[in-house]
């Protein structure tokens, strides 16, 4: 049976998940790829906020206290109202993230993060550390996903362009599982070590 989470997820939620655990998000969610990532770590942790930013970081700092960040580059269309949707909304490779995911999730207070193919050892020990967890999102239903997302609320950093801005997104049990816990296990590493072994295995016949 899934678990269900409501953002903003508090730890002691978290620290109930282990791996493999099934998970229906639903809340506000916001989508965040390099150009976010790099955005967030030059310009809110590493330096400081420019008069000009500081509206986003403020949403920022507000919505992802507690919350989710969706490594998603989502395909986008605009209705005749001037709103947005969703078209689709799969998840991206994550690794790409791992130089700053730690330290966005520390100075955010950030509780999830979505996407696929894992991460590395400093965003597994943050999970640790700050009581979050990696979602593995489905690879290839991103037409799926997207009949998850009922609101797009609003968009920061246009700019960066559709796939690389912050989509802010509200959604209803978006199916994912939980690969890396808050208690140092990884999911991704224990298939990588299996694969390792039975390769060797294979090449000792």
């Amino acid at each position: 049976m899934a678990v269900r989470l409501t953002v903003p997820i508090d730890e002691k939620s978290v620290r109930a998940l282990r791996i493999g655990d099934s998970v229906l998000l639903s809340g506000l969610v916001f989508t965040g790829r390099d150009a976010a990532h790099k955005y967030m770590k030059e310009t809110f942790i590493a330096g400081s906020c420019p008069a000009s930013e500081r509206a986003v970081y403020e949403t920022l700092r507000k919505g992802l206290a507690g919350g989710v960040i969706y490594h998603c580059g989502p395909v986008v269309r605009q209705r005749p109202d001037g709103k947005y949707e969703f078209v689709a909304a799969g998840p991206t490779t994550s690794i790409r993230e791992e130089p700053y995911e730690a330290a966005v999730m520390e100075h955010f207070g950030v509780r999830a993060i979505i996407g696929k193919g894992g991460m590395g050892p400093r965003t597994l020990e943050a999970c640790r550390k700050l009581g979050a967890v990696y979602l593995h999102a489905i690879g290839g239903a991103a037409t799926l996903i997207a009949e998850s997302v009922r609101e797009v609320v609003a968009v920061h950093k246009l700019d960066f362009g559709v796939p690389e801005a912050f989509w802010e997104i509200r959604v209803a049990d978006l199916p994912c599982v939980v690969t890396m816990d808050s208690h140092g296990q990884s999911l991704h590493e224990r298939i990588e070590a299996e694969s390792r072994r039975k390769l060797a295995e294979l090449l000792a016949r």
